[in-house]
């Protein structure tokens, strides 16, 4: 695949002030580091309510970086060219914990963010979630399904906040003419996340490492499709380089499909662990199959992802291993 930073229009990052919310978080920091590789001044902003300092340290006085603590939910003035808003907290712990938190992050974040890219002409992309489709009654989920989701349900904080937020800039777009795009990330893993974040891979991982069993809520059957940061981070960038009518909604995730089960028994595999899978009531909502169709990312971005999942489990237990200072 071509990358668009490098195509020979040359690189359309390079010199260009980034404004990056979220920034301290598990992808915004990968996002962060992305782009300073490619010559743009980056504005971080975080409030840290989920993100933390340590996953920004390595930047912290790197020519180009700069790291402010705001909370997007209120009015910001930054001068930008380019907004990516990766602002609001992202696993069922923090959503859960947070909710009011959450819902102002996306909805009063997403109107802060939109009027700031209309002030300055800046392109704006929204950092959306598979989740605003629910429980899904379509497999695997194209842009054009609508979703299933409960509107007062344990989830809904988040999910139906980030619908908002989509109609917001599908609205702003029409109303003002911005040029607002919106992807839609599918089951994101890597290096920097949190050990309790209460998201499947780093539970297992981190179960898995310590020798505890694996638990595994219902049956084990319910499926997810699992994308590693780095290939997340380079679709973000395509869509950001991209010409304006390829605005999205674009999935971006990995469309290899795999049972929560098999995933437990792959991480205790790669871990070299003898932990047991233990199983536990499902969740309230949780959905029971999610798997993206890309056709629009691959048609419109040339993007697909290039790391498998053993690949991406490896580098991800690794870094785990390395934080626990239990690396072999």
């Amino acid at each position: 695949m071509t990358d668009p930073s490098s195509t020979s229009a040359g690189n359309p990052f390079d010199g260009r002030r980034v404004l990056v919310t979220g920034a301290a978080g598990f992808i915004g920091s990968h996002l962060c580091a992305a782009l300073l590789a490619r010559g743009a001044r980056v504005i971080g902003v975080d409030n840290f309510l989920s993100g933390t300092r340590d996953n920004v340290a390595a930047l912290t006085g790197a020519a180009g970086f700069e790291l402010l603590e705001r909370d997007i939910a209120e009015p910001l003035d930054v001068e930008a060219g380019l907004i990516i808003n990766l602002a609001c907290p992202a696993s069922p712990v923090d959503y859960q914990r947070h909710p009011v938190e959450t819902i102002k992050a996306s909805v009063l974040g997403a109107m802060n963010l939109l009027e700031l890219a209309r002030r300055q002409g800046a392109v704006i992309v929204q950092a959306s979630t598979s989740e605003i489709y629910g429980d899904p009654r379509e497999h695997p989920q194209h842009e054009s399904y609508w979703g299933h989701v409960n509107p007062v349900g344990a989830r809904a904080c988040y999910n139906e906040s980030k619908r908002c937020a989509e109609t917001m800039f599908a609205t702003w777009r029409s109303q003002y003419g911005i040029d607002a795009r919106i992807a839609r990330l599918f089951n994101v893993y890597g290096p920097r996340m949190r050990a309790n974040d209460g998201r499947v891979v780093s539970n297992f991982i981190v179960q898995a490492l310590h020798g505890q069993d694996i638990t595994v809520y219902g049956d084990g059957s319910q499926t997810r499709s699992f994308c590693f940061v780095d290939d997340i981070v380079d679709g973000l960038l395509r869509l950001a380089a991209a010409g304006s009518d390829a605005w999205g909604p674009v999935n971006l995730g990995n469309p290899q499909e795999i049972t929560v089960a098999a995933l437990a028994r792959r991480i205790v595999a790669l871990c070299g662990s003898r932990s047991a899978l233990r199983f536990m009531p499902l969740p309230a909502d949780d959905p029971v199959r999610r798997c993206p169709n890309i056709a629009v990312a691959r048609a419109t971005l040339a993007w697909q992802p290039q790391i498998d999942l053993d690949q991406g489990l490896s580098a991800t237990i690794a870094w785990f291993q390395q934080q626990a200072g239990t690396a072999r």
